[in-house]
């Protein structure tokens, strides 16, 4: 899977850890930066991402800040993109099951990098189910 990943300062140590973990396990991965843990914005990373994501160019997204939240709410503004704050691998798995989420915001000051992985691998591998749900994401898309 081609995978997007983004982060501010707050989020590039935890970033290069998924980042490895994701090509060790075979999937093609575009970072985007941040490269280093020098004091940057947020918002210019998230941009970066979910607009690969929503052009096609990418599969899903990964952004990692400190709390996740603005690396979400950034993402967001981006037509196309659904962006989740994620906190366990629950989470995880019913942001994708149910509300076909394309890209996982995730909070490095929040999560141990196990947890990380977690979260990230059940978001990289739970299919959105359709059905009723399929309904709900139209709306969202009607949203934009």
């Amino acid at each position: 899977m081609k995978i997007a990943v983004g982060a501010d300062h707050a989020g590039f140590d935890l970033k290069e850890l998924l980042r490895q973990r994701l090509e060790e396990l075979g999937h093609e991965v575009e970072d985007l930066g941040t490269h280093s843990t020098e004091s940057t914005d947020y918002p210019e990373y998230a941009a970066q991402v979910a607009r690969r994501v929503a052009a096609g160019q990418a599969e899903r997204g990964l952004l990692v800040c400190g709390s996740g939240v603005g690396m979400e709410i950034s993402a967001n503004k981006i037509d196309g993109v659904r962006a989740a704050n994620i906190h366990d691998v629950e989470e995880a798995r019913l942001a994708r099951q149910h509300n076909d989420a394309n890209v996982l915001a995730l909070g490095s000051r929040r999560l141990a990098a196990d947890e990380a992985m977690e979260i990230v691998e059940a978001f990289l591998t739970t299919p959105f189910e359709g059905g009723r749900h399929s309904r709900r994401v139209a709306k969202i898309h009607a949203l934009e």
